[in-house]
C-alpha cells in the first residue's frame, strides 16, 4: 500500500512540474516587450508520458544546429520539460522563424518559445546588386534576337501602310478627283496594316497581354475620344460628305445659315465666305452640311423680280408692254427667258404689277439691275402719260370736282381736271436719264468683283490648313 502512495505522490509532482512550466511559458509570452513572440508550437507526434530524449541532449543539439548555421548572434537555449526556450538575435523573420521550426521538429520537443530579436544588418555588400544586374544581362542577352525582329518589323509595318496608301492613291485618281477623299480612303485602307504590324511587334517580344489590352483598350479609347470631340468630328465627317457632293465650288455665290457670299476655301472644320459687306465668315461643316444651300452661281441666268402701280384709268395691256418693251431694251437684261410683267393685285389706288426679268448673275449685280431698270420704267411710265397714284397723297374723282367761286352771285361748276396736282407740284416731271447705269448706282457689275483687293486677299489663319476646295475649277 506505501508503494502505491509513493508512487502516486510521484506522479502528482511530476504533472504539477509540468503545470508549473506551461504556466511560466505564458507568462513569459504574455508580457515580453522588446520582440513579439510566436505561439508555442507543438511537435508534429504525440507527446510521450515518459520523455526519449533528455532535457541536455535536445539543448545541446539545437545549440550546435544554430551554431552551425551562423545566422544567429547571442544564441542561448534553455530546455525545460521539453520546452524550449530560445534567445538571441537573428538577422531577419524568416532566420527567426526557420529557428522556430527547428527546434519544434527536434525529438522529445514539447513546445517552443521563441523569444529571438530580428536585428537586420546594414549589409553594404553590392553582390545581390550586381547578381541582379547580371541575371538581368542575361536575360537581355537571351531576348535580343526577338527584340530585334521586333523592332524591325514596326519599321517595316509603316513603310508597307505608306506604301499601300500611295499605292490606293494612284489607283483612285482616275476615279476620284478629290486629294481629299483619296487620302481619306487610302489612309483608311493603310491604318489597319500598320496596326496589324504593331500587334505582330508586341506578339514577338513577348508581350501578347500588352497587345490584347493596347487593342481593347483603342477601342473604348475610340468611344471615349468619340464623345469629346464629338464637334470636331462632326464637322470632318460633314466636309468629306460636302466633298463627295460638291454642291459649290470655289468662288461661287452661296446663301447658308443666313450668310450670303462667295465661297473662298473649306477644310476639315469649317466653309469660309467673303460677304458683300467684307467680312469673313467661318461657317463649321456640319452646319453647311444640315443647313439649305442656295447657289447663285450655279447657273449664270438669275430672275429679278420688282413691283409696279399703275393707275386704274391707264390701259393695264399697253402698259404691260411698254414695260416689256423697255426691259427688252435693256442691255443686262436677257432675251431668253423673256421679260414679263403681269398683274399682281388690284389695290385701293393702283393695279399692282409684278415684272420679272432675267440677268446674268455671276457678272451682274441683281440690286443695280433691278434699280436701273425701274428707274427706265418710270421714264417710260412719265412719257407716256400713264399715271402712277399713291393713295396717301393723291385722290382721283372720276366725274370732276365742282368749284364755287364767292365773289359772283351764281355759282358755277366747272369740272376740275381729273388727278389735279397737290399744291407746291411742278407742272412736268423731271426727264430721268435714259442711259441703263448711272454715276450713283456705280454701274451693273457684280458688288462681290469690285470689293477692296486687300478685302480679297487677306490672310486666312483657317485655310492655311488646307483648301478641300482647290482641286475644283471655278464655274
Amino acid at each position: 500500500m506505501a508503494k502505491l502512495t509513493v508512487g502516486s505522490d510521484g506522479a502528482l509532482v511530476f504533472r504539477c512540474v509540468r503545470w508549473a512550466a506551461l504556466a511560466i511559458f505564458f507568462i513569459i509570452s504574455t508580457h515580453a516587450a522588446a520582440q513579439p513572440v510566436d505561439q508555442p508550437a507543438a511537435p508534429d507526434q504525440a507527446v510521450a508520458i515518459e520523455p526519449v530524449a533528455r532535457d541536455e541532449a535536445i539543448e545541446a543539439r539545437i545549440s550546435r544546429i544554430l551554431d552551425a548555421t551562423g545566422w544567429y548572434r547571442g544564441v542561448e537555449v534553455a530546455v525545460d520539460e521539453g520546452i524550449v526556450f530560445l534567445d538571441g538575435i537573428a538577422g531577419s523573420p524568416e532566420q527567426r522563424t526557420w529557428a522556430r521550426d527547428l527546434a519544434a521538429r527536434t525529438e522529445g520537443t514539447v513546445a517552443v518559445v521563441n523569444r529571438i530579436e530580428v536585428r537586420e544588418a546594414v549589409n553594404w555588400n553590392l553582390t545581390p546588386a550586381l547578381s541582379e544586374i547580371e541575371a538581368l544581362a542575361r536575360s537581355i542577352i537571351v531576348a535580343l534576337p526577338l527584340i530585334v525582329l521586333a523592332v524591325l518589323i514596326l519599321p517595316l509595318a509603316w513603310w508597307l501602310s505608306s506604301a499601300i496608301a500611295s499605292l490606293m492613291r494612284r489607283v483612285l485618281a482616275p476615279w476620284v478627283e478629290q486629294d481629299f477623299l483619296r487620302n481619306v480612303i487610302a489612309r483608311t485602307i493603310a491604318i489597319p496594316v500598320l496596326l496589324i504590324g504593331v500587334y505582330l511587334m508586341l506578339q514577338v517580344a513577348g508581350l501578347t497581354g500588352l497587345a490584347v489590352s493596347l487593342l481593347g483598350g483603342a477601342g473604348v479609347m475610340g468611344i471615349v475620344l468619340g464623345f469629346a470631340f464629338r464637334d470636331i468630328a462632326e464637322n470632318f465627317l460633314a466636309s468629306l460628305i460636302l466633298s463627295i457632293r460638291r454642291p459649290f465650288r470655289q468662288g461661287d455665290v452661296i446663301g447658308v445659315a443666313g450668310f450670303e457670299g462667295v465661297v473662298q476655301t473649306m477644310n476639315t472644320r469649317s466653309t469660309i465666305l467673303l460677304t458683300i459687306d467684307g467680312n469673313h465668315v467661318q461657317i463649321p461643316n456640319a452646319m453647311v452640311f444640315k443647313s439649305t444651300i442656295v447657289n447663285y452661281t450655279a447657273a449664270p441666268a438669275r430672275r429679278v423680280t420688282t413691283d409696279v402701280g399703275v393707275g386704274y384709268d391707264a390701259s393695264i395691256g399697253d402698259t404691260q408692254r411698254l414695260i416689256v418693251e423697255v426691259l427688252r431694251g435693256h442691255h443686262a437684261i436677257l432675251d431668253d427667258p423673256p421679260p414679263m410683267a403681269l398683274v399682281d393685285a388690284l389695290g385701293s389706288a393702283t393695279v399692282s404689277l409684278k415684272v420679272h426679268f432675267w440677268i446674268d448673275g455671276r457678272t451682274l449685280s441683281p440690286h443695280r439691275v433691278r434699280s436701273s431698270a425701274l428707274r427706265l420704267i418710270k421714264r417710260a411710265l412719265v412719257e407716256h402719260g400713264v399715271s402712277m397714284p399713291d393713295e396717301a397723297r393723291e385722290v382721283i374723282f372720276p366725274q370732276g370736282v365742282p368749284l364755287v367761286h364767292l365773289d359772283e352771285s351764281q355759282s358755277k361748276v366747272a369740272p376740275a381736271q381729273t388727278s389735279a396736282a397737290a399744291p407746291g407740284r411742278p407742272a412736268a416731271p423731271t426727264a430721268e436719264p435714259n442711259t441703263e447705269a448711272t454715276s450713283a448706282e456705280g454701274g451693273l457689275g457684280n458688288e462681290i468683283s469690285e470689293l477692296p483687293q486687300d478685302i480679297t486677299e487677306a490672310t486666312i489663319p483657317e485655310a492655311a490648313s488646307g483648301n478641300l476646295l482647290s482641286d475644283q475649277e471655278p464655274r
